[in-house]
């Protein structure tokens, strides 16, 4: 069997390098085909010259020069210097850079045009996240900062959900779909640099977006932590991304200890633009499972699928999407209004998996998303914005299976379910948010912006296919469990001024921000969460009424099967209040020395006061090449949902319940077991890199360091039958680590116009090296392996990949597009579910698991393949596939997996291969 198995590797292993080779080749060419078989309509004629600043004469580079109404374009080089080959027809060529004011100069005739620009920015635009001073590009900033073009990845890779976009877009960004983790399959945790979903800000227009009431409980990655749900906004809503990859505490207050993702919304008034896209995923998952397993085995290559309606399938999965932007000017003075409206349908999938998981894959969504951003001049140095939207989904997936009453499991109703079952957690999460402000430039040059931002997400769970085994055959079998919602209103007060006559340019920024939050938890219909009597009546005087017990005598379990309700008991609403206050300064030194500091004090009304403070710099070595680097401290508040959330759940411990208490922070049984306050996590940030830049290549590579100290996690299962809460464990929310991450991230981009000055060739690669560390465990008197043992660290590091690179390669033409795309994803290490079914007490038991408890997934590549080919003016169709080599995380034979299937679900997911078309429209 173990040389079957070599032999399969083996094969498999020379068949994708075959395949990979044949792909290139088949993408060289089609590159080289469209090359030949282009012919130009029109003549061409060369123009040239010299982009500079109009008020130092010092050349300007990286420019982009475009030939107004077509696509032909380039950028200028090291000296400032351009050439470019336009149709003859062209009479106006535009000319922009960052921080500086667009300009349309006119040829009239001339082969030679130097064009000087003039510094400047219209009231309305948006700064590049991490500086406060308009006049920052990306690779000017003396932070790592990404800049992402979501409407060219959405409409060329057939992904059509952020965390997708940015998982194989930004090097430091991992995002994880997750398959038996209740809440984290409807709402993927996401994070940056490894750390915690709830340690990265999330900004829209540089404004602070609320999070999701959702805390990772039961989820593989993010358990204990709570995050911000980015797929609640429509990739077809988004300009671009932007990512600073660096400790931003100081000037944006609490979550922003790994960095900030700030989402730019499309603010075009140039009509429609949108697309259809459907895809599906191939069920074919490889060799050797029936051989070892047969039907033991479901869901295996698309056959034995127990909970599949239409029996065998080749793809399953299937997805549609639809998104249209209608963008509208409000008037002649620059004011807009952009509409968005997304539709997104995406069905379960079914992978490997034992009886005891027929159900293993990713959720089904049904979602509705639509978006609006605005802006309207009210005068010349005045403008009303406006930007927000809501999102409505509808998800549905599978919980661990029950077997039936006769194999020995009486969770399973015999009248209801004689052949066992396996529940649905299904939920309705609607995310709503609005922000409106006022941005205002007075006489002597200050800018003014007051805002307003509310957001509220509310996960309402619905549990179906289930039963109360407690009730017998008078129980539903569809439950509404309740669930929980979080709002938070954000009011700021901002001012900046960009001081030039001081030293070489100086910007100067300060402000007030108040916010108030608010966490509820609404309970469920009775029979959701109440264990029964024998009479059938819920049982509230334990002292008086007789638990319900099956045919055996044994006792019967109470609640939804799969996830239980939230009882009143559980109920929670509670609220905090936190003002902040921060001051920022950015120094040009010389035109070569850059220095920013901010400072940042806020003081909440639940647990306390924090100070901050960020350094950084950029010096200029010479034009192109510059050297950035940063200190500062950061911190994080503990969510309401940390402090508060609470439920009594079944564990399926040694396949049996066990009643478990999650015990609010505040109560008395976390008291009892010696768990403290919450209190904030506190980190020290330091990087240092360079940026390079010349003619159409830009580079960068940022080493960094964040320690992160009293780290918020949730605790492994402790003994709770001595304290008569109705369970026989209990977990916990606690400051329980001390973490130290570091790593490099490099960033590669180019791009070159060829000579026709249409057609361009493109070339990305975007790495992140990282490791973890756990440096203390802060478990106090309690057991450290019951606190937070091995299972739970394995998880914790396995957040933080070792390594991912991706590279990227374009061929684009005016009619033709061709993108390539390879991510290789490190090893991941994990501890499976042994450790939770007999966990380790003392350091002998643990070495004895390790041996057999270990699951280690081996590094694996991902190709993804699209083409694109222009139609018409208004319609652009693209075909290709996501994973085209059908790459899945290394198989577990063992059945002890956290998530239940053949596999866990690591970096590049366990749905496989994506095959997809997309129309893409504009009119």
């Amino acid at each position: 069997m173990k040389q079957n198995h070599l032999l399969n590797f083996v094969k498999n292993a020379v068949n994708k390098r075959f395949y990979l080779l044949m792909v290139l080749a088949t993408f060289s060419g089609l590159s080289l085909m469209a090359t030949e078989d282009r012919t130009v309509a029109e003549p061409l004629k060369e123009i040239s010259g010299q982009v500079t600043d109009g008020s130092t004469g010092e050349p300007i580079i990286g420019a982009t020069i475009q030939a107004k109404g077509t696509a032909q374009g380039t950028v200028t080089d090291y000296d400032g210097n351009y050439s470019l080959s336009v149709n003859d027809d062209v009479t106006m060529l535009i000319v922009s850079y960052i921080g500086y004011q667009t300009m349309e100069v006119a040829i009239d005739g001339r082969s030679k045009v130097n064009v000087e620009l003039n510094e400047g920015v219209t009231l309305g635009e948006v700064q590049v996240v991490g500086s406060r001073s308009f006049r920052r590009s990306a690779t000017d900033s003396p932070v790592a900062v990404d800049v992402i073009d979501v409407a060219d990845i959405s409409a060329s890779t057939g992904r059509v959900a952020i965390n997708e976009i940015l998982q194989y877009a930004a090097p430091s960004f991992n995002a994880t779909k997750q398959s038996g983790s209740d809440g984290a399959d409807h709402i993927d945790p996401a994070s940056l640099r490894g750390l915690g979903p709830d340690q990265t800000l999330v900004l829209v227009n540089g404004k602070r977006r609320h999070q999701s009431s959702l805390v990772n409980v039961f989820g593989t990655r993010g358990r204990g932590n709570s995050g911000t749900d980015l797929n609640a906004i429509p990739a077809s809503a988004i300009k671009r991304i932007e990512i600073l990859r660096d400790g931003a505490s100081a000037q944006y207050g609490s979550d922003a200890i790994a960095g900030v993702i700030n989402i730019v919304l499309k603010d075009k008034t140039d009509g429609i633009s949108g697309g259809i896209t459907y895809g599906a995923y191939s069920t074919a998952v490889g060799e050797g499972y029936e051989e070892e397993y047969g039907d033991a085995l479901f869901n295996v290559n698309g056959t034995n699928r127990a909970l599949d309606p239409d029996g065998d399938a080749s793809f399953d999965g299937n997805t549609t999407q639809v998104g249209l932007n209608y963008g509208i000017a409000l008037g002649e003075d620059g004011g807009f209004a952009n509409f968005t409206a997304e539709y997104l349908s995406k069905d379960r999938t079914l992978r490997p998996g034992f009886s005891w998981r027929k159900g293993y894959g990713s959720a089904a969504i049904d979602g509705f998303n639509f978006m609006v951003n605005m802006a309207m001049p009210l005068g010349e140095n005045t403008e009303f914005y406006a930007f927000g939207g809501r999102n409505y989904r509808d998800t549905d997936a599978f919980a661990f299976s029950r077997s039936s009453f006769a194999d020995g499991d009486n969770r399973s109703v015999p009248s209801l379910y004689p052949n066992g079952f396996t529940p649905r957690i299904t939920s309705i999460i609607t995310d709503a948010s609005a922000s409106g402000g006022i941005r205002h430039q007075m006489d002597n040059g200050w800018m003014v912006d007051f805002n307003n931002t509310y957001g509220k997400n509310d996960f309402h769970y619905f549990i179906k296919d289930s039963n109360n085994a407690s009730m017998g055959a008078a129980s539903p079998t569809d439950f509404d469990a309740g669930g929980h919602g979080l709002s938070i209103n954000t009011t700021g007060l901002d001012f900046s001024k960009y001081n030039e006559d001081i030293l070489a340019g100086v910007n100067f920024a300060f402000g007030l921000e108040y916010r108030t939050e608010n966490f509820t938890i609404f309970a469920g219909e009775e029979a959701s969460y109440s264990l029964y009597d024998t009479l059938g009546v819920a049982i509230t005087n334990p002292a008086v009424q007789v638990p319900a017990v099956d045919s055996n005598g044994d006792g019967l379990s109470g609640g939804s099967q799969g996830f239980p309700g939230y009882s009143p008991a559980n109920e929670v609403d509670r609220n905090r209040s936190n003002l902040g206050a921060y001051f920022d300064v950015e120094a040009n030194i010389t035109d070569a020395f850059l220095l920013a500091g901010a400072l940042r004090y806020e003081t909440y009304s639940d647990f306390g006061e924090t100070f901050n403070y960020k350094v950084a710099g950029r010096y200029k070595i010479s034009d192109g090449f510059s050297l950035r680097g940063s200190v500062s401290s950061g911190f994080r508040a503990p969510s309401l949902a940390q402090i508060h959330y609470n439920l009594i759940f079944n564990n399926i411990v040694a396949g049996r319940s066990v009643p478990t208490l999650l015990a609010s922070n505040t109560s008395t049984v976390t008291k009892a077991f010696g768990i403290g306050q919450l209190q904030e996590e506190t980190a020290i940030n330091t990087s240092v890199g360079f940026t390079f830049t010349t003619g159409g290549l830009t580079a960068t590579v940022d080493a960094y360091s964040i320690s992160v100290d009293d780290r918020i996690i949730l605790t492994d299962n402790f003994d709770a039958t001595a304290f008569n809460v109705g369970a026989d464990a209990a977990q916990f929310f606690a400051n329980g680590v001390d973490t130290k991450t570091s790593g490099v991230d490099v960033v590669l981009n180019y791009k070159k116009f060829m000579a026709d000055g249409e057609s361009s060739v493109r070339f990305g690669v975007a790495a992140n090296f990282n490791k973890l560390e756990i440096e203390n465990i802060n478990n106090g008197n309690l057991n450290e392996f019951t606190f937070f043992g091995p299972f739970s660290q394995a998880y914790l590091e396995a957040a933080a990949p070792d390594y991912k690179i991706g590279v990227n390669l374009g061929y684009n033409t005016p009619k033709f597009d061709a993108q390539l795309s390879i991510t290789q994803f490190s090893e991941v290490i994990l501890q499976d579910f042994q450790w939770v079914d007999s966990p380790a007490t003392n350091q002998a038991e643990a070495d004895a698991l390790f041996k057999v408890a270990t699951d280690v997934y081996e590094a694996a590549l991902t190709m993804d393949l699209s083409l694109s080919y222009q139609l018409s003016s208004n319609f652009r169709l693209t075909l290709g596939a996501n994973n085209l080599l059908n790459t899945y995380p290394t198989a577990q034979f063992d059945g002890w997996t956290d998530q239940g299937g053949f596999n866990d679900s690591v970096q590049m997911g366990s749905d496989g291969a994506f095959f997809f078309a997309r129309l893409g429209v504009n009119f």
